[in-house]
């Protein structure tokens, strides 16, 4: 398979789509998940043409970790989350439904299942307020 270099994640790294970006560097972007499976529910996506891990250069992956790691930290800590979840998926029987290398990362909470994944948006000003509270955070740090 090809890159496609209109999925998702390209046109939002590009600014063709509307994100709740909380978190830039060179070589990465955090965004909050449109369809989140838990409150806070964010990417860490890098700014590069990969599918999957195979594909993603070593300088981006250790970028990724990076981020990711700074990420959970701050989500952990505005969401009061009782534990992260990271999960990454490679090719479709995988479970990967966009085709561009991306981390997640998932706050868990005591008692509270996570909502399935790719079942519906979130409220547009509940992830903007969310998206504020991080980058504050962030700010912060």
């Amino acid at each position: 398979m090809t890159y496609d270099q209109n999925n998702v994640f390209a046109r939002i790294l590009r600014g063709e789509l509307p994100a709740q970006k909380f978190f830039e560097d060179e070589r990465t972007i955090a965004i909050l998940d449109a369809m989140p499976q838990s409150e806070g529910h964010s990417l860490v996506i890098p700014k590069c043409a990969a599918q999957n891990i195979f594909e993603l250069d070593a300088e981006f992956a250790g970028a990724v970790i990076r981020t990711g790691q700074q990420i959970a930290r701050t989500v952990r800590d505005v969401f009061q989350a009782d534990g992260i979840t990271l999960m990454q998926f490679n090719g479709a029987e995988a479970g990967q439904t966009v085709f561009h290398f991306h981390l997640h990362v998932i706050p868990r909470y005591v008692g509270r299942p996570l909502r399935s994944h790719g079942r519906g948006f979130a409220d547009p000003e509940v992830l903007a307020e969310q998206a504020a509270r991080l980058r504050a955070a962030l700010d912060g740090r």
